[in-house]
């Protein structure tokens, strides 16, 4: 009888063991949503997701040991602003991302947004560019997404145009999820700056104070990044490694 309760025991030890390493090496993963739009207006010009943006985030996480898988709606090859990798807008992220074929070949292979599901992530994270303002501010998919993200009590994070994605988005009562919280973007001004104001569908920072958002911002071209609970949003380009900061914190500390 003895022999037979260590060997019970014996295999409850090696059970829980086993279950508490599988629970201590499990990867947090991170979901990020690319543009699949490229043409920007009817200027002739390409547009799609600013590089910078992207690659900053996705090698703070990555180099941290998280899983990241990029989607976009359309799946396949994720345009990059041709703009975004001009000598003044390079950075040493955007840099190794020209040099790391692997990425490369992420970037190439997307997966659509319809064919991942929530469950598989902890966080969800939308990059800019122009892009969004064209396809993701009223992708169906995008938007059940963001929803069952924050539904489920899981962060969402956008930078610069990546808040487009938002401006569609409704709570469970109906009202615009944005409506009455604290929200940045790339904002009027910036726009301005760049002279894209007219090209645009529409002005982000007036979308979003339309939709109720309660919106701030920092000076022009700083790094400004907020979080309101679930929501965490930053500014611009400058903005993307400290929202990939916040994204960071807040999935280590749930």
């Amino acid at each position: 009888m003895k022999q037979v309760l260590k060997v019970m025991l014996a295999g409850m030890i090696m059970f829980f063991s086993t279950a508490t390493k599988a629970q201590e090496t499990k990867k947090a993963k991170v979901l990020f949503v690319l543009t699949s739009h490229n043409k920007l207006g009817n200027t002739g010009k390409p547009t799609g997701f600013w590089i910078e943006e992207f690659a900053t985030p996705y090698y703070y996480f990555t180099d941290k040991g998280i899983d990241v898988v990029v989607v976009t709606p359309k799946g396949g090859q994720a345009p990059i602003d041709p703009k975004s990798n001009e000598p003044s807008f390079q950075t040493a992220s955007t840099k190794r991302y020209f040099k790391d074929e692997a990425t490369q070949k992420v970037l190439a292979n997307t997966k659509k947004i319809s064919q991942v599901k929530e469950s598989d992530f902890d966080a969800v994270f939308y990059p800019g560019g122009h892009g969004p303002m064209w396809d993701l501010a009223t992708d169906k998919n995008s938007i059940k997404l963001i929803q069952t993200f924050y539904n489920n009590d899981k962060p969402v994070a956008f930078v610069c145009h990546g808040p487009a994605a938002l401006v569609n988005v409704k709570d469970k009562t109906g009202n615009y999820l944005v409506n009455g919280k604290k929200i940045t973007s790339f904002c009027n001004t910036e726009e301005d700056a760049v002279q894209l104001s007219k090209i645009v569908p529409f002005p982000l920072e007036s979308k979003l104070k339309e939709r109720g958002a309660v919106y701030v911002k920092g000076a022009d071209w700083s790094s400004f990044a907020i979080e309101d609970g679930n929501l965490i949003t930053g500014q611009n380009p400058q903005s993307s490694e400290l929202v990939a900061e916040k994204l960071f914190n807040r999935i280590n500390n749930d």
